[in-house]
Parts: structure tokens; C-alpha cells; sequence
């Protein structure tokens, strides 16, 4: 028998963000001003960059706990303001010269619960009879990342490309109740998970203009390490309003397989994805 739960991950700007303050010293009268939006020009010296998102996510896929039958996820971001209940997500760039580092973080728990009907049961007096099973779902997930990038030449000064490499951390804790219709007995099983993934890929910027931007993030890893395989990708178009603010919408997907023991996490998270950066 397969369980489905429906529900939703990772909340818009309706999560907590979290953010922080940056302050840059300036060394001499004739450096200038440096601009940070990501991965802009390349002024000497350290630049910092504090980013606060929202991503409004769908996660469709798969999730097995221990000897329970795997639930099959499919939500959509609509299910998200009933079943979210948190989520905090923000990002950190540190740039000096062709060096880059950024770092990334996303924490969500989600619930939901559903009937599921015994098999075979269709007519009416027999499914009030017996009324199925009520399963209840929590999932509580981090994803934590870091990675480093050096610069490639480029013959174009209003493109930057990186190559990078880093580690995806992830830490998932599962619980699932199932609670039969004619037994007042609950039936409980839960699991934590946390593996790291090393990650290759690349990173780039294209300046338009003065003001116009568009940031793209590639990644794919796992290789066995920690999940299966996982992946990323990442593309947004932003507007730099001063010298210190700047906005970007975009979208976001990670695809991860992990299954381990009796574990299985097998799932994508895509959606829109919206900042503010200064």
C-alpha cells in the first residue's frame, strides 16, 4: 500500500528571512565605490553581499521511513500556507579579486495528514464502516551549502564565470503516524537523515548595464559520496536600485536522490524565486 500526502515546502516572503548587516572598509580615496550585486566588476579588495529570499517552491517526488511503505509527495506552492509551518532562507557572498565564496541557506518543516481508504472498500456503507487509515506527516529539512569559485578569462568584461566547488549539506528528519480506523492504536516510525555531497559546477553573471543583471548557478554532485546523485539550477534577472540594494526574480530547482539503509529521499524542488540583496 502506498501512502499519499499532500502538502507544501519552503515558503515566499511570508517565511522568516534571515538576513544580516555588512559593513565594508575602504582603503584608499581613489578605489571605487564597490557595486554589490552579485558577482559584479572586480575591484581590489574584500566585498560582501547579505541576501534575504523567498522561494516558493513545489516538491514532487518520493520519501520512505524505516519499514512504512514510501509516501509519494506532490505539492504544489498553493498547499504551502496551510501546511508550512516555517521556514528561514538567506545567502552570504564574499568576493576579493578573481576569488569568490558564497554560502546558502534554506530550513523548512512542513506537516500534513490524510485518510487513506482501505483497498477494495468502494460502496458507501462499507467505507463508513471502515473508515481507513489516518496518516499523519512531518518532515523537517536543511539544506546548507558552501562552495568557492575562481574566476575564468573571458574576453568579454561584461560577463564573469567561476568555476566552483564546494559541499551541499542535508538533513532530513521524517515521521509518519498511521492511526487504523477500527484500532484506537497509533502506529509510529520516524527517521533522521543528514548527509554531505560534494559539488562541482559553475557560476556566472552578465552585467546589461549599469542597473540590469542576470546571475545563473549550475552544480550537479552526490556521486555516491552522500546522496545518489543531486543537482542544481538557478537563473534570475535583477535591478540594482543604488549602489548597496539590489532585487532579483528568478527560479530555482534541486533534485535529489538519497537511499540509504531504510531511508529513500528521491525529489525535486522548483519554483519561483524572488531577493533582496545588500
Amino acid at each position: 500500500m502506498r501512502y499519499t500526502v499532500r502538502h507544501a515546502l519552503i515558503g515566499g516572503f511570508a517565511a522568516m528571512i534571515m538576513g544580516g548587516g555588512i559593513s565594508t572598509a575602504v582603503r584608499a580615496a581613489d578605489v571605487p565605490k564597490p557595486s554589490l550585486s552579485i558577482l559584479a566588476s572586480q575591484p581590489a579588495g574584500w566585498q560582501f553581499q547579505a541576501t534575504a529570499y523567498g522561494w516558493a517552491t513545489a516538491l514532487h517526488g518520493e520519501s520512505g521511513v524505516r519499514n512504512l511503505p514510501p509516501v509519494k509527495i506532490d505539492m504544489s506552492f498553493g498547499d504551502l500556507l496551510e501546511k508550512l509551518n516555517g521556514a528561514v532562507m538567506g545567502s552570504f557572498l564574499a568576493k576579493n579579486g578573481n576569488w569568490m565564496i558564497l554560502t546558502d541557506l534554506i530550513w523548512a518543516q512542513i506537516s500534513a495528514d490524510a485518510r487513506v481508504k482501505l483497498p477494495g472498500v468502494r460502496r458507501p456503507v462499507l467505507a463508513a464502516i471502515l473508515p481507513g487509515t489516518h496518516v499523519e506527516f512531518e518532515m523537517r529539512q536543511l539544506i546548507a551549502s558552501a562552495i568557492a569559485g575562481y574566476r575564468l578569462p573571458l574576453t568579454s568584461s561584461d560577463v564573469d564565470l567561476y568555476a566552483t566547488a564546494g559541499i551541499r549539506y542535508q538533513r532530513i528528519t521524517g515521521k509518519i503516524e498511521a492511526t487504523p480506523g477500527l484500532i484506537p492504536v497509533t502506529i509510529s516510525n520516524s527517521s533522521v537523515e543528514q548527509w554531505a555531497d560534494p559539488t562541482i559546477g559553475l557560476v556566472a553573471t552578465w552585467r546589461i548595464n549599469d542597473r540590469w543583471f542576470v546571475n545563473a548557478i549550475a552544480d550537479v554532485g552526490g556521486f555516491g559520496v552522500g546522496s545518489r546523485f543531486t543537482t542544481q539550477g538557478f537563473a534570475s534577472v535583477g535591478y540594482r536600485w543604488t549602489d548597496t540594494i539590489s532585487t532579483a526574480l528568478g527560479y530555482r530547482a534541486i533534485y535529489t536522490d538519497y537511499r540509504r539503509g531504510g531511508f529513500s529521499y528521491r525529489a525535486t524542488q522548483h519554483g519561483l524565486f524572488s531577493s533582496i540583496a545588500y
